[in-house]
């Protein structure tokens, strides 16, 4: 019975994961094209509930849940789930259904399968004779190493608690390149103080900066002993993410052992502890007090727990810290694990951690022919990780001193470089693994760590070429970049006033620059500041649409200034002449859009004015034809039987507005001709470029003669390439202005002005206009 519920169980699983998988790339799909509409705001508990495979379907929707900034391609992507990772999983399962057993069974199957599973874990990295404690935060074993050290120094501290240090006050000791809030955690964890913190700074004179510095340690082991405190512990690291890799585990112990502390070693390196030929300097790690080991990055089981080994003859003081399981569910934690090492077998566990080391061989020997790439004095042949950072100056000998002798600014710059680096890298080359580490000495620096991604991932020996490939490609783009930098700035502050650099060495690329109009001044108002945006994302459009490789942009999306443009990388076939064209371009497109913008609002105005004058002089055209006419002709019945026998002779008195002078004239030698007169021409436009397209306006006519076409559109109006006038209707003064079919006085509707026109003559007569609205010569 046991047998077929554990089968259905397997079965089942696998048939659910492939169920999520196929989901996943089927809305992954649906994500990238815009296809999947849905809600993530949480719903009701459905009162009948659902089946199974609708909750795998909502499964599948969180896990491809877009991003906060609409990042398609940031969509969560489940890691390959081999076979070892199904067992994981299937250990999972087991948890739940093992903890329904009797209270002898289950507690014969989890004192079995903790037995096997330290067994196999001690042997397997050399560490005989010891304990384990298996826990899902990586920290938590140290937390309990910790206060197991407690209860060891302290005989008061299980009834006293934080009073029994009054007597003493325990130090616990790490260097400054271990993990971040490592310390703090503790202290947190245990209830102490963060002065008993001591951070030990790392060589800076002998060997590597990489190394604890055991000398000063010493000094301040006896500094505290002096004052009355009590060293505890100490923190060595064997290769972890910030590349701490205290190698001198041998002086480290002996240190220990004469002040009566507990030596602690954890990082990545230890895996090679499951070699043959691992290094000396990590093979020492086996004398040490306790170590941590994580093993699901480096076997690519997924969710199986960390182990912490400890060595200690007291099982009562092991119980108080917590180091032996008691409840069902931390009874059952290694059982993942223990499925996955029978799976593996000691031959697939050595395999997995060989593959990994393989590969940081192979592109620690890529990286040697290289250009322009240098790597940390730590990545040896023995390192299971490898940093590597690009920088101009290949001929250094040493590392830090190439470090040590770059100044602020040029390290920030290099810094921004690497990092774009590391970025373009590890989205050309998802598979590799890459990401990018800030360390405090070092710099910013692009890391290739196998061991904690190549199981999980599927890396190969064939994706580390691909990742040396596009590095070869990246790195002439990276040193013509830094080459042409000075040039750009050279070039600009050449077309000072008129183009600022703008400083930001937060930018990977040639630079970023402001265009300045000329009326810039170091102290603007609001409204001014909005122009000078305005100008320069119209200029980086502009800019954009040009046939070029570089890459004009507004800035990081995090960025918050939008007044200046970003310009990027630039290739490596680009010298000297080719960056002052380009400044100079840019320069030559801000000025003409200033000009264009001053030509607007030129013409805005003048037109404005001519519109108020002609409105001026056609209501004093229109009170004088009111006495001509008389008072009788105004009435209106009596109008129109007086105009029966006697007809009114009404003279056109329209007024036209000469753009090019910006004169209002009659309108009477028009319709007298019955045509425009062409006396007067619109001269050439100026501009500021040496050479514009044929037949390309600024100002262009639309079909309607009461509308104004966008500057820059490739239609032009014929009467204007003729050189001729145009007009449109003003108001015409020919009917009783108290008619009921005729017009009252003219008045021009403030939102039915044009801003501009591209004629050079504004006609205004309302009795010249037909049904359609376009000028009418023949309708009087």
């Amino acid at each position: 019975m046991a047998n077929t519920a554990l089968g259905d169980m397997g079965r089942y699983l696998k048939e659910m994961v492939n169920l999520l998988e196929d989901g996943q790339r089927e809305l992954a799909v649906e994500l990238e094209t815009g296809s999947l509409s849905r809600s993530s705001c949480p719903g009701p508990l459905q009162g009948d509930g659902q089946n199974v495979a609708n909750i795998c379907h909502l499964v599948q929707e969180l896990m491809c849940e877009d991003t906060e900034d609409g990042d398609k391609q940031s969509h969560n992507r489940l890691q390959n789930v081999g076979q070892n990772g199904h067992m994981a999983l299937l250990g999972h399962c087991l948890t739940a259904y093992l903890s329904m057993l009797n209270k002898d069974g289950f507690r014969k199957l989890t004192t079995r399968i903790l037995s096997d599973t330290t067994l196999w874990l001690c042997r397997l990295f050399r560490y005989e004779n010891s304990s384990a404690f298996f826990h899902e935060d990586d920290r938590e074993g140290l937390v309990r190493v910790c206060r197991l050290v407690l209860h060891t120094l302290y005989e008061d501290y299980a009834s006293e608690g934080y009073a029994a240090f009054s007597s003493a006050q325990p130090i616990i000791y790490q260097s400054t390149s271990s993990r971040e809030g490592l310390g703090q955690h503790i202290c947190n964890q245990l209830g102490l103080a963060l002065s008993s913190l001591c951070t030990v700074p790392c060589n800076t004179v002998f060997g590597s900066q990489h190394q604890m510095d055991v000398a000063l340690l010493e000094k301040l082991i006896k500094e505290d002993l002096d004052a009355g405190k009590l060293p505890l512990l100490l923190i060595a690291n064997a290769g972890n993410s910030s590349v701490d890799r205290a190698y001198r585990l041998g002086r480290l112990k002996e240190l220990c052992v004469k002040y009566s502390m507990w030596l602690h070693v954890e990082g990545v390196s230890l895996a090679t502890l499951a070699l043959d030929d691992m290094s000396s300097s990590v093979k020492r790690a086996v004398h040490c007090d306790s170590m941590t080991l994580t093993l699901g990055p480096w076997l690519g089981l997924p969710a199986v727990p960390a182990v912490t080994l400890y060595r200690h003859e007291d099982p009562a003081l092991s119980l108080a810290a917590g180091l032996t399981a008691s409840q069902p569910g931390e009874r059952l934690r290694p059982l993942a694990l223990w499925l996955s090492l029978q799976l593996l077998g000691n031959e697939g566990i050595v395999q997995k951690i060989r593959h990994a080391t393989d590969l940081s061989k192979q592109l620690m020997e890529r990286l040697k022919t290289v250009p322009s790439i240098i790597t940390s004095v730590e990545n040896d042949v023995s390192s299971p990780e490898v940093l590597f950072r690009f920088s101009q100056e290949t001929s250094s000998g040493a590392y830090n001193d190439l470090v040590e002798g770059c100044s602020t600014e040029d390290r920030d710059i290099m810094d921004t470089f690497n990092r774009w680096l590391g970025e373009r890298l590890a989205r050309l080359v998802p598979v590799a693994g890459v990401d990018v580490v800030e360390l405090e000495d070092d710099g910013t620096c692009v890391r290739f760590n196998p061991l904690m991604t190549a199981a999980g991932l599927g890396t190969q020996a064939s994706d580390v070429e691909v990742l040396v490939g596009k590095l070869l490609e990246l790195v002439p783009v990276l040193s013509s970049t830094l080459r042409l930098r000075e040039e750009f700035r050279r070039e600009v502050q050449r077309h000072s006033p008129f183009l600022s650099l703008m400083e930001d060495l937060a930018w990977p690329g040639l630079g970023t620059l402001r265009y300045n109009p000329q009326w810039f001044a170091d102290v603007l108002e609001d409204k001014q500041l909005q122009e000078v945006e305005k100008m320069n994302c119209e200029l980086m459009k502009k800019l954009q649409e040009q046939e070029t490789s570089i890459l004009f942009s507004s800035g990081p999306e995090y960025g918050t200034a939008r007044d200046r443009i970003f310009v990027g990388m630039v290739t490596e076939d680009l010298v000297n002449e080719d960056i002052s064209h380009l400044v100079n371009t840019v320069a030559a497109l801000g000025r003409e859009i200033e000009e264009n913008g001053k030509l607007f609002e030129n013409m805005a105005e003048v037109v404005q004015r001519g519109i108020l004058e002609a409105q001026l002089q056609l209501q004093k055209d229109s009170e004088k034809r009111i006495l001509e006419e008389g008072v009788l002709r105004q009435l209106p019945v009596v109008s129109s039987v007086l105009n029966w026998f006697s007809p009114w002779e009404a003279s056109v008195n329209g007024r036209t507005f000469n753009l090019t002078d910006g004169l209002l004239d009659s309108t009477e030698p028009t319709y007298s001709s019955k045509a425009q007169t062409s006396a007067l021409h619109l001269p050439d436009t100026p501009t500021t470029l040496s050479s514009r397209l044929q037949g390309r306006k600024l100002f262009l006519h639309s079909e309607d003669a009461g509308t104004v076409t966008n500057p820059g559109r490739d239609s032009a109006d014929t009467a204007a390439d003729e050189g001729g006038v145009s007009s449109m209707p003003a108001a015409g003064l020919n009917a009783n202005p108290f008619s009921p079919t005729s017009p009252g006085p003219p008045s021009v509707d403030a939102d039915q002005r044009p801003e501009s026109h591209a004629g050079p003559v504004v006609q205004q007569d309302d009795s010249l206009t037909s049904k359609e609205g376009r000028l009418d010569p023949t309708a009087r």
